[in-house]
């Protein structure tokens, strides 16, 4: 399909507007061969179903693993880019693997009444748990351009397709798709013919962000002067090295610590993160990096931290 043309589509394919795309195919072999530290095969997870909400809370978030979180509001529950593969691969007997289970089991999710899905990349869009979740539940999703094929094909009949800046129209509480800086491809032959993005959802009141896959740009400061300051951030803090190839595509966590200050947020929580080695650094170096920013920053601990897998927290702002 074709699409209007604008600052990131150029009448073929998606691309970011302040730095050049993604590092080509034919640097990979250049990346694979970089040293990586050695990640433990599998770290122990206490799974467990999500806490229910508490309704004196804003909002009440679990986190599954990677970048999924379910999330529960007073009037509906919603999922972030939904993984529960055991690799982030299109193959599964080859490709990055679990160190963590899932913290929430598939089988035992709450009924869901909304998903984002913010680009297709295999580490944040699997087609079987998508299956799942279309049979069971079927929920709307909301999706950047070029993404409404592939949730059709999982199952979805309420799938709305959005540009950067656009609103979706039949979602139980408001979402827009916001920029991100990234890349799409699920196969050596599709690269950015589908869009990447984020989200803001006003939730009585208040905004939450989910951040998807991003590296560091502009677009942080500019979605606080759309939508104003954001009360929580999901953001990114790992998979971003060696940064000659990583870095217009993933933040480091002193560029989530930055990022965190763009959006204004009241409060953030770290992801993509401690499931599957996608890059170089170690399995805990983006927690201890985390700290150190946040240090450096003046940033409280309890502004910026990450949720133990599996683990629930009501947010009360």
């Amino acid at each position: 399909m074709t699409y209007p043309l604008s600052d990131h589509y150029d009448g073929r394919r998606f691309f970011n507007p302040s730095v050049k795309n993604a590092r080509s195919l034919s640097a990979l072999p250049k990346m694979m061969s970089e040293p990586r530290a050695a990640w433990p095969r599998v770290v122990p997870v206490q799974v467990a179903p999500p806490v229910p909400h508490d309704p004196s809370a804003w909002v009440t978030i679990t986190f599954v693993g990677h970048s999924t979180f379910i999330i529960q509001t007073r009037t509906l529950t919603f999922i972030t880019d939904p993984v529960f593969a055991e690799r982030a691969s299109p193959l599964s007997f080859v490709g990055p693997k679990r160190a963590r289970v899932a913290g929430v089991p598939l089988d035992a999710l709450p009924p869901i009444d909304l998903v984002l899905l913010s680009h297709n990349h295999y580490d944040h869009c699997d087609l079987v748990s998508l299956r799942s979740i279309a049979r069971r539940f079927d929920p709307v999703l909301v999706t950047p351009l070029g993404n409404a094929a592939l949730a059709r094909r999982a199952g979805f009949s309420r799938v709305e397709e959005r540009d950067w800046w656009e609103s979706a129209s039949t979602t139980p509480l408001p979402v827009t798709v916001t920029p991100a800086q990234h890349f799409s491809a699920r196969t050596p032959f599709d690269r950015n013919r589908a869009l990447w993005g984020s989200f803001v959802l006003e939730i009585d009141g208040r905004r939450l962000f989910f951040g998807g896959d991003s590296g560091y740009a502009p677009h942080f400061r500019e979605i606080r002067e759309r939508h104003g300051a954001i009360d929580l951030a999901l953001l990114p803090i790992g998979a971003y090295e060696p940064r000659w190839f990583m870095g217009p595509i993933h933040m480091n966590p002193e560029e989530a610590v930055q990022a965190h200050l763009d959006l204004g947020a009241v409060r953030s929580i770290g992801m993509h993160v401690g499931t599957f080695q996608l890059t170089t650094e170690a399995i805990d170096e983006p927690l201890h990096a985390l700290d150190r920013a946040r240090a450096a920053h003046g940033i409280a601990e309890t502004a910026f931290d990450v949720l133990d897998f599996g683990a629930s927290r009501h947010v009360r702002l």
